[in-house]
């Protein structure tokens, strides 16, 4: 059975986000307009053909992400997300989600924290996979030498939510 989810727009000062959400309000997906075709195929991939219905999210997921732009940085970490990815990008984005905002930590670094310490490429394409951006802070993930790498929403709006959390990213 198809999932009943709801598609809501945004304004944010890094540009128009996407919110769905399921009948029970979680977030299922989270991305920016621009890539409206890659959440949807993000979308497919966890949970088969959907069909999106324009409305508005919960009014406690869009009061979360409007807080969060709005300075409160901790405003999105009680929001229930549901992802459906293989057992390991559950492990990956539960871990990304214990990463406290202000702060990064490298692909090695995020390898340890889940105790495989050699699966940095895995935990990288388990990073890009992230179908809730921001509130699953993929952001927050950056190179062992400190500079930003690639980001699916663009690595200058990486470098946008990263200043926006107190973080001073090497170019």
């Amino acid at each position: 059975m198809r999932p009943e989810l709801t598609l809501d727009r945004l304004a944010t000062p890094v540009g128009e986000m996407l919110v769905v959400t399921d009948a029970e309000g979680a977030v299922r997906a989270l991305d920016f307009a621009d890539y409206e075709p890659r959440m949807m195929r993000l979308l497919a991939r966890h949970w088969g053909p959907v069909d999106l219905t324009p409305g508005r999210a919960p009014e406690r997921v869009r009061a979360a992400i409007l807080a969060y732009f709005g300075g409160e940085l901790t405003a999105l970490d009680g929001l229930e997300v549901k992802t459906n990815g293989t057992a390991f990008q559950r492990e990956v984005w539960a871990a990304l989600r214990r990463i406290p905002a202000g702060t990064t930590v490298s692909y090695g670094g995020l390898a340890q924290a889940i105790g495989r310490p050699k699966a940095v490429r895995a935990v990288g394409l388990a990073n890009g996979g992230n179908p809730v951006g921001v509130i699953v802070p993929c952001h927050r993930v950056i190179g062992a030498n400190g500079t930003l790498t690639g980001y699916a929403g663009g690595v200058e709006r990486k470098r946008a939510l990263l200043e926006h959390e107190g973080v001073r990213p090497r170019a």
